[in-house]
């Protein structure tokens, strides 16, 4: 077990990692707030709960220590101060109705930690808490059976709250309304967790700018990737730029920003591309045309922007100090397949060790193009994990690597 975090790569061998094990929050789920909490579909919970289960076992078939974000945050919770503000703090971001404060915290402060923390992600509907508040007009003609506050569905993708990088975390500020709630969870732990709470802080949950972790990538000790997409944008990269920059500690040097077409389709950078060997990486074709790339390179004062302009291969082999690196593409050669399969997240890997990865084995073609050049593939079944639009690495987030 170590405390802290340590991740300078992304095919280094995984050693631990977080995940959330998908929940209630799931069930509350309708098709009319699907697309309000950025969902195509509603999935099955018991079968994406089995799905996840064959995940997790996976990586600690292969020697992972899996830990959990709720499990995580109950440790936190053992202190009651802790316990009495973060209630507090949930409610205040959670609940835009402060007339059902009082009510809600009485109801909250009785749960033990645990089951706090699920049913904080779960949501809370109206007919669970009881309330002596006069009713409004709109109370007396809405639902009971509504969200008085509402789920978190999105948690078991987690990539996206918060990034490794090198020793420390980017707690990121999320792009969409719906999400920007579940960085609580990160907040309170890297704060209050004895395991973490000595991680350095490179963005703050609270900075200015949208930054998503499935648009951070680990590429060596010396280089990072970031995407300008649909949910992180170019402030933001600066602004993580200058306080990594000005850590001593960091050997970082240069950070590659890939600026990506911003569509729901790719979403963030690692949908469209992952690491999955020293000399090798998934990429989705169509984001050839429309991709652009920029260096930020660190210097005495600061850093330095430039455009590069040659081809990802050759920007990539130089980064890593190799002669060369290979591109294998979403779907082949097949124009449909690789639609069809980078939508069900044919790209978007979990590295476990060099040339051994984790994918959904729903995306056939992808699969045995990968086996072919040489990837160990292992298999997990995504029917319904996939239909919140995210992969293995969307729904991992490594805290240490080799």
């Amino acid at each position: 077990m170590s405390n802290g975090i340590n991740v300078y790569s992304e095919i280094a061998a995984l050693k631990t990692v977080l995940l959330h094990r998908p929940g209630r929050e799931l069930l509350n789920l309708t098709p009319d707030t699907l697309s309000q909490l950025l969902f195509d579909d509603i999935p099955f919970l018991k079968v994406a709960e089995r799905e996840h289960d064959e995940f997790a076992e996976i990586l600690r078939d292969n020697g992972v220590e899996v830990l959990y974000l709720e499990d995580l945050m109950a440790d936190v919770l053992q202190d009651e101060k802790v316990k009495e503000d973060f209630i507090k703090q949930f409610l205040a971001e959670g609940c835009p109705d402060a007339r059902y404060h009082p009510s809600l915290y009485s109801y909250l402060s009785e749960l033990e930690e645990k089951q706090l923390v699920l049913k904080s992600m779960e949501g809370i509907k109206f007919n669970e808490v009881k309330s002596d508040i006069k009713a409004s007009l709109a109370d007396l003609t809405s639902d009971t059976n509504n969200m008085l506050v509402a789920p978190m569905p999105n948690l078991y993708f987690t990539r996206d709250p918060f990034a490794s990088i090198g020793k420390g975390v980017s707690l990121n500020r999320m792009y969409y309304e719906t999400r920007r709630r579940e960085t609580i969870y990160g907040e309170y732990i890297f704060k209050y967790h004895p395991r973490f709470k000595d991680v350095i802080k490179y963005y703050d949950r609270n900075d200015p700018y949208h930054i998503e972790g499935g648009d951070i990538i680990n590429l060596s000790k010396e280089v990072l990737a970031i995407g300008i997409s649909q949910r992180t944008e170019a402030n933001a990269i600066e602004f993580l730029a200058k306080h990594i920059f000005r850590d001593e500690e960091s050997p970082l040097k240069q950070i590659l920003v890939f600026s990506i077409p911003k569509n729901r389709s790719f979403m963030h950078l690692d949908t469209v591309f992952t690491q999955i060997d020293h000399d090798k990486f998934t990429i989705h074709p169509g984001i050839n045309e429309a991709l652009r790339i920029f260096s930020l390179n660190r210097e005495s004062e600061g850093f330095g922007i430039c455009r590069v302009d040659e081809n990802p291969e050759k920007i990539l082999a130089k980064a890593l100090h190799l002669s060369n690196v290979e591109l294998i593409s979403c779907g082949g050669s097949d124009s449909i397949a690789s639609q069809r399969e980078q939508w069900n997240d044919g790209s978007n890997t979990l590295c476990i060790a060099p040339g051994k990865i984790l994918v959904y084995e729903r995306n056939e073609i992808t699969n045995e193009l990968l086996e072919a050049h040489g990837i160990e593939v292992l298999r997990m079944p995504g029917s319904e994990l996939s239909r919140g639009r995210g992969g293995p690495r969307c729904m991992s987030m490594p805290l240490w690597r080799q």
